[in-house]
């Protein structure tokens, strides 16, 4: 059979470590191929390789059957590979616009000229059922609006090899149903797509096989309708993975953060968070659930200190921390689980060690006569890294940005749960993370519970709500409305209530 990608023997070494060792994928013509493996296991340096993002140091790329070479992405769009990365390659003081057609713009007398690429973009995002905004900038947009966006790139360019990096890691239940759609159209016109997600849900859904990577080597392909979801979890991470999330009844005590009458939103504009009211105790977990958009996000902003609270009143632990700075909260006991890991949760140029203190360097077991100590900054590290599986090619050494989108994020997870906050404010915590990977994030979160601590999750995914969760508060349209005992409700139920088909009063 001609495959129309072949990635024969490819082998790709970074310092300390061989992300990719030996590895050979095949992808038919019209085919939806999966990628699974664990954070780390080489599956976003593959498709670099393919992209032209990275150059492996073995192996070769044959495409229809003939060796071709790709030095960079040009190369791939010229041979017609498109790429969704996990980390989205915007320009965010560039409109959508223009960050769709950069690299493909047209022009006349040396002028730019958008009104064919306005029309082409409005005409896929109604197609494609994406809702872009043209001319919204990037650093104004949601995630998920970002995510829209990467998607909208490639098919401008009418791509015919579409590589998608984890595309559903930021979007909602309703979204990713439509993002399924989408590929399951494409592929059906005739396009290849490859699909690295650590969802088994969604490769059952929609993929024809699947290539299994562990720890940088190729495992196996299989027939996705002819494995189930146990034996594929147990491939990629080489032991019995369990699902559910074993949890005992929750016993709240005193409150630690109240929230009332909170307003927030710009000055003149309609208010993103309108009148909110709530607690969360001791002991329990909280969850904000809602469709993506409904004022979450600006909720987590106003909490953390990131963003000005317009009216209303926040008290940490009976203190009001309305007003106060970031670095007050956090000595407070706030401790936050960014949604955006790049922007709010690492300093991606600094090692790990840094990162790993970033919240506690000022402490005394730090600090050496006013001088930071990296050795015991290195050991706290180290100790983080072994406790929380951070898979790093260097340890503590290792560059934040160098690393797998999951293991940034459990090094996030590792620093904020160890700095012992008497509030944990996670925000999508098991985002782009693998099923075990997942299993270990959940039973820390319910583990951390158990101690005494309070959790306020916000979560878009809906099993990982009704799973965690003891309390379940639902956001539509910057408001709570509904307060809803997972024990009680259906996944439908909260699915009504989370579309505004279904309100109650919530005091």
């Amino acid at each position: 059979m001609e495959y129309v990608i072949e990635m024969c023997h490819i082998t790709k070494e970074f310092p300390g470590i061989i992300a990719n060792d030996d590895i050979t994928l095949q992808l038919k013509k019209g085919e939806i191929h999966a990628l699974l493996g664990e954070n780390g296991a080489g599956k976003s340096t593959l498709m670099s390789v393919l992209f032209g993002l990275y150059q492996a140091e073995k192996g070769v790329i044959k495409m229809n059957g003939q060796e071709v070479t790709i030095k960079d992405p040009n190369d791939a769009n010229k041979l017609g590979i498109g790429m969704v990365h996990q980390h989205f390659k915007l320009v965010h003081n560039f409109t959508v616009l223009e960050n769709i057609i950069l690299g493909a713009e047209d022009t006349k007398k040396g002028l730019l000229t958008l009104d064919a690429a306005r029309k082409k973009v409005n005409d896929l995002s109604q197609k494609y059922h994406l809702n872009v905004d043209c001319d919204e900038i990037i650093s104004e947009i949601t995630v998920g609006m970002q995510q829209r966006v990467e998607i909208l790139k490639m098919l401008y360019r009418d791509n015919e090899i579409l590589i998608f990096d984890e595309p559903t890691a930021v979007l909602t239940p309703q979204e990713i149903k439509e993002l399924m759609n989408i590929m399951k159209n494409l592929s059906a016109e005739g396009k290849s797509i490859l699909f690295i997600t650590h969802k088994l849900n969604e490769i059952k859904e929609v993929a024809d096989r699947c290539t299994v990577l562990r720890k940088g080597k190729y495992i196996g392909t299989i027939e996705v309708g002819e494995t189930s979801k146990e034996e594929m979890s147990e491939m990629m991470v080489g032991r019995k993975v369990n699902f559910n999330v074993n949890k005992e009844m929750a016993k709240p005590t005193d409150v630690v953060l109240s929230v009332q009458h909170l307003c927030v939103g710009k000055k003149d504009h309609k208010d993103v968070v309108n009148d909110v009211n709530f607690e969360v105790r001791k002991g329990e977990i909280v969850c904000i659930a809602g469709i993506d958009g409904n004022g979450q996000s600006e909720l987590v902003y106003a909490l953390s200190g990131l963003m000005p609270v317009k009216e209303g009143t926040i008290l940490l632990d009976n203190q009001d921390i309305t007003h106060t700075s970031i670095f007050t909260r956090n000595v407070a006991g706030l401790g936050h689980i960014p949604e955006d890991r790049h922007r709010y949760g690492l300093v991606l140029d600094y090692p790990l060690s840094y990162n790993m203190a970033l919240k506690s360097y000022f402490k005394k077991e730090f600090n050496n006569h006013g001088f930071l100590d990296y050795k015991k900054m290195t050991e706290y590290s180290d100790h983080l890294i072994q406790k929380f599986d951070v898979r790093s090619g260097q340890g503590s050494k290792t560059i934040a940005r160098s690393m797998s989108g999951g293991n940034q994020q459990k090094a996030i997870i590792a620093r904020e749960v160890d700095n012992d906050p008497k509030l944990l404010i996670a925000v999508q915590p098991t985002r782009g993370l693998d099923v075990g990977a997942i299993e270990f994030i959940h039973s820390e979160l319910v583990a951390e519970r158990d101690k005494g601590r309070a959790i306020l999750l916000i979560s878009l995914e809906l099993d990982e709500v009704m799973n965690l969760a003891d309390r379940i508060l639902v956001i539509y349209e910057g408001e709570i409305v509904a307060e809803l005992n997972p024990e009680k409700t259906t996944i439908q139920e909260l699915g009504l209530y989370m579309a505004g088909s279904k309100k109650e009063g919530v005091k």
